[in-house]
């Protein structure tokens, strides 16, 4: 999130085309020695710079985490500022929010590739400060969002910030740069979608309908097994009788949204991070996740559950799409 207008360091050359060649590749698929090529030096040469390319990945990921909270923090304070004693109008700070995440969104295409690929390399203590950064990110949010709404409840509240934060870090899966409008175009549009999304309150679980018993009763009742009795059919009364009909092929059951139970996702969370195998999947994960909350993050970005430690009952979404 770049609003500097001096010429950019060699570090933060480095920086830039690490991010544009990891995105591309992957980090296993780029050597030291073409970061080096894309600006100019020697592969060895960056080790003046950087330790190695894990020192180059936690630079990135803490280091646009920490701008994203810094930049937010220095916007609300503008705003402050601008005007006077009363204080800013909430709308005006919400927009200013906007277009802060909106510059991220546009000129750091990469991070936020970096960041879905590639986070889970990092070290603990770094993985955890990302996570500790968006947090504090994620709060500031919400705390702008009530005042602007203030009928709105603090979990909807953070519902919605994640919803808007959804949309906006898809702008990777947009399409190629040449293939999109202007970026005042595309900032505008990105601008009116975001304010639809925090403005929009989640419902929360909708009340089950009654279950109604499908059969019918009186003569023709069918048994607890679907069969109509044999003494009553006959073929005058075929056209009374109801119908079983042949359902229609629908989507695989399991696939798309899926509802569970809060208290057994936290459940599961929990085993994970204590190192129950039974929950791994199968995975080696050694000592990457041992904090639950990490754990509960990490569904909530990939998984699309309710991020909410304090939301412990109820129905919860799984939604990977």
């Amino acid at each position: 999130m770049a609003t500097r207008t001096d010429a950019p360091t060699r570090r933060e050359q480095i920086l830039k085309e690490a991010a544009r060649l990891f995105a591309e590749r992957g980090f296993h698929g780029v050597g030291v020695d073409e970061i080096g090529a894309a600006v100019g030096i020697s592969g060895p040469g960056l080790y003046r710079h950087f330790a190695g390319k894990d020192a180059m990945l936690a630079e990135l990921l803490v280091g646009i985490s920490g701008q994203l909270l810094t930049g937010a923090k220095r916007r609300l304070a503008e705003a402050e500022g601008a005007d006077g004693a009363g204080g800013p109008a909430p709308e005006a700070v919400l927009d200013s929010l906007i277009e802060g995440h909106i510059d991220f969104a546009l000129d750091d295409r990469p991070l936020i590739t970096l960041h879905d690929r590639e986070l889970d390399r990092l070290r603990d203590s770094d993985r955890k400060m990302v996570r500790q950064l968006q947090r504090q990110y994620v709060e500031l949010w919400v705390s702008v969002v009530r005042r602007v709404y203030p009928g709105l409840g603090e979990p909807s509240a953070r519902s919605a910030v994640h919803s808007v934060f959804g949309l906006l870090n898809s702008t990777p899966h947009l399409g190629r740069p040449g293939s999109l409008p202007g970026r005042a175009t595309t900032a505008a549009l990105l601008h009116r979608m975001a304010r639809g999304r925090s403005r929009r309150r989640p419902t929360g679980r909708r009340a089950r309908p009654a279950v109604r018993d499908p059969r019918p009763s009186g003569r023709y009742a069918r048994d607890r097994h679907g069969r109509l009795p044999h003494n009553g059919w006959h073929a005058d009364n075929r056209d009374t009788q109801p119908r079983r009909t042949r359902r229609t092929p629908g989507p695989h059951p399991h696939r798309g949204r899926r509802g569970h139970p809060r208290e057994n996702n936290l459940s599961h969370y929990r085993k994970l991070a204590n190192g129950d195998r039974n929950y791994w999947l199968g995975l080696e994960l050694g000592d990457r996740w041992t904090d639950e909350q990490d754990v509960l993050a990490v569904m909530a970005e990939r998984a699309g559950v309710n991020d909410d430690p304090e939301y412990r009952y109820g129905q919860d979404t799984i939604d990977p799409s």
